[in-house]
């Protein structure tokens, strides 16, 4: 296994005058309102073991108090842990002098926040240059970067203007452009896009997925919008009171929740919404070349025990369909597969939601084949899927 970039042991975060002296009480099994009451400390986070893999969308989500902002701050030493190790590129941030911690926060770590935190008085240029001028990079040199970024989340012709004349949507665009100008190997992302309106914020969520798709950043990204989590989380960490009570994927978290607190959680999840094509595919590994005989498609159709049958080209993109009744009048008639292929069937990505891929299964009688961007085949989706999805769902929502 590749190491991860990201490694979290043990991390403690308590905030007080004697941090230290807090965790025996912890571990006693004392609540976090007791110890405040009890010793004027807070306990941010306790006990905080993870893994995130490079490219990883990874979501922790929780209430607010939860210690959700007080674990991402530790990632970067914003917040020094009070206990535990925490591990960028296998390298202990612990064993860290001051000025690595600095290189590492420039070159391999940027933070997006949720009031984007922009600069008043400059423009949208001077504000996601800034980073880069303050690395003492040329003039020129550092205009190429921040236009680039800039065309990037969809803000060209914007960069003279100044944030008081930019939408929130806008303003937080500028905020990430500004966060990409470093390269950065790792985005951290607190709550960027809670102080938004709801349409303004989908479109910000799309923007990120579209985006990570093109950079494959490794994301950190903290919300307590449990919708949200799920949309755009590869895994997903939920924390209740300064501690991790799960970590999955999202489908994991559905199917298999660890205690009552996450079943509470997850309870308002439209899962149509939710799950990906590719949660509720059917792999499958039959099909025939355009440039097979016909006969060759029958003999599987009859091995499998199927109706039909994806065609598919040298390159394993899906061309079709034939069906069990074309094929054998075909081969009675010594006619070739292009002949019966049936083109004008319903395709969908493996990353549709089912909730949009419903229409497609009710127009169609044949069922749906999942491609990746390549175009090639993942999969099938039949039309009970999707309704035992939209069951599974209606029953959630109505508990």
């Amino acid at each position: 296994m590749t190491e991860p970039q990201i490694k979290l042991e043990h991390v403690s975060k308590i905030f007080g005058p004697k941090p230290k002296s807090i965790i025996p009480l912890i571990q006693e099994g004392k609540s976090k309102e007791e110890i405040l009451e009890e010793t004027g400390h807070t306990v941010g986070v306790y006990d905080a073991s993870l893994e995130i893999k490079k490219g990883e969308v990874f979501v922790v989500m929780g209430l607010s108090g939860s210690g959700k902002s007080t674990l991402i701050r530790c990632f970067n030493f914003l917040n020094v842990p009070t206990d535990g190790a925490v591990y960028i590129d296998g390298e202990d941030l612990m064993q860290c002098s001051k000025d690595r911690l600095k290189r590492i926060r420039q070159e391999k770590i940027a933070m997006v926040f949720q009031h984007f935190g922009l600069f008043d008085h400059r423009t949208v240029l001077a504000n996601v240059e800034y980073g880069l001028e303050i690395r003492k990079m040329s003039k020129l040199e550092r205009r190429d970067i921040a236009m680039k970024y800039i065309e990037l989340v969809g803000l060209k012709g914007y960069e003279h203007q100044y944030p008081s004349q930019l939408s929130g949507g806008m303003q937080q665009r500028v905020g990430l452009a500004r966060a990409l100008t470093n390269d950065p190997d790792i985005l951290l992302m607190d709550e960027p896009f809670s102080a938004l309106d709801p349409l303004i914020r989908r479109e910000m969520q799309l923007e990120l997925i579209k985006l990570q798709k093109q950079l494959q950043k490794t994301i950190v990204f903290i919300t307590h919008d449990v919708n949200e989590a799920f949309k755009i989380g590869d895994r997903i960490a939920v924390m209740k009171d300064g501690h991790v009570v799960q970590i999955g994927t999202p489908e994991e978290i559905i199917d298999e929740p660890a205690n009552d607190y996450i079943v509470d959680f997850t309870q308002d999840i439209d899962r149509s919404k939710v799950l990906q094509a590719k949660h509720i595919l059917t792999e499958t590994k039959i099909t025939v070349n355009m440039n097979d005989p016909v006969s060759s498609a029958i003999q599987k159709m009859d091995r499998h025990s199927i109706s039909s049958i994806f065609v598919v080209n040298d390159m394993e993109q899906v061309e079709g369909i034939i069906t069990i009744d074309d094929a054998v009048k075909a081969a009675k008639r010594k006619e070739s597969m292009e002949h019966i292929i049936k083109r004008n069937i319903e395709v969908v990505h493996e990353e549709e939601y089912v909730s949009d891929i419903i229409p497609k299964t009710l127009d169609t009688k044949y069922p749906l084949a999942v491609v990746n961007d390549a175009r090639k085949l993942q999969g099938i989706v039949l039309k009970v899927h999707v309704l035992s999805g939209l069951i599974s769902s209606e029953e959630n929502n109505g508990a």
